[in-house]
């Protein structure tokens, strides 16, 4: 019973998602407290995890690095305490990019054309031309992509991409609408249609209050689709979660193409929850409020061991 578990709510981390991190873990705290659950916060600002006396579940709210990648997984693992969502081994996998690429072609996932690429050297260029999207694979929240519309762009963006990371996936660019699609162990929840103010999803427009902008990104959801091509999005996506082999629950963004084709580009592990955020967005089309998703994740991952 979650009613007698105390559960220490992860949040912030070291990386550079922090404040996004203490906004979902400061909301996942008053909705488990709201249930008259026993949560407690803890700030983690390194990688080292100082655990209250008696934690017997640890709810993790640190989005990318540290906290997603399955380093914080394995650290917990070893301690022998519970935690929500992925394990360290299938976090891990959905975190690299490249990893999870791999992934989704090894079991069929439609995905954009794509190649790695190594800048050791210097920038080095694609073997297919512009428009590509380039991608750090080891980065969370869009931090370091650059879209390339033109060849001429091409070199100066690969570069740039390049300080994040030396080895880059470079991704076919998909024009038509961004979705992203919850799955909550194993059932695919309502899509959501992201539409940013300018055309690029990226930290800006994700989080708005962040950079101090007034606008950010439109949400529509349940997304205006047809039912077949809602069906096809969210069979892409429980393709995806699968096969990365992923626990408890995730947020897969998808693509679609000019003929309604989806392109699955990633799967979140640790997807944002605040209660404006998408995951939660689209539970509560689905009739599942904000605690009682917290309360759903809380309970799936102690039954997940």
């Amino acid at each position: 019973m979650l009613s007698s578990k105390k559960i220490a709510v992860l949040m912030g981390g070291p990386g550079s998602e922090r404040q996004v991190s203490l906004a979902s873990g400061n909301a996942v705290l008053k909705a488990l407290q709201s249930l008259r659950l026993d949560a407690v916060p803890v700030d983690v600002t390194s990688e080292e995890i100082n655990l209250p006396e008696g934690t017997d579940l640890c709810f993790n709210l640190i989005h990318g690095t540290f906290g997603e990648d399955g380093r914080l997984q394995k650290i917990l693992e070893e301690k022998g305490i519970p935690y929500t969502g992925a394990r360290s081994e299938s976090s891990r996998i959905a975190f690299d990019k490249n990893l999870a690429k791999q992934a989704f072609l090894a079991a069929g996932v439609p995905t954009p054309k794509s190649e790695i690429i190594d800048c050791s050297n210097g920038p080095v260029l694609p073997g297919f031309p512009a428009p590509f999207v380039v991608k750090p694979p080891r980065e969370g929240s869009s931090v370091g992509i650059e879209i390339v519309k033109t060849q001429e762009e091409a070199e100066a963006a690969i570069a740039k991409a390049s300080q994040h990371s030396k080895d880059l996936l470079i991704e076919e660019f998909i024009s038509g609408p961004e979705l992203t699609v919850p799955v909550i162990d194993g059932k695919a929840y309502p899509v959501i249609h992201i539409i940013p103010p300018e055309g690029v999803y990226d930290m800006a427009t994700k989080y708005p209050w962040l950079s101090g902008k007034t606008t950010g990104s439109q949400y529509i959801c349940p997304a205006d689709l047809d039912l077949e091509t809602t069906m096809a999005v969210q069979a892409a996506a429980v393709a995806a979660h699968k096969s990365l082999n992923l626990e408890v629950y995730s947020r897969v963004d998808v693509m679609l193409d000019a003929d309604n084709n989806p392109y699955v580009l990633e799967a979140n592990t640790i997807p944002g929850m605040t209660e404006t955020s998408l995951l939660p967005k689209s539970a509560a089309a689905a009739g599942l409020d904000f605690p009682e998703l917290c309360k759903k994740i809380a309970e799936l991952s102690l039954a997940a061991g």
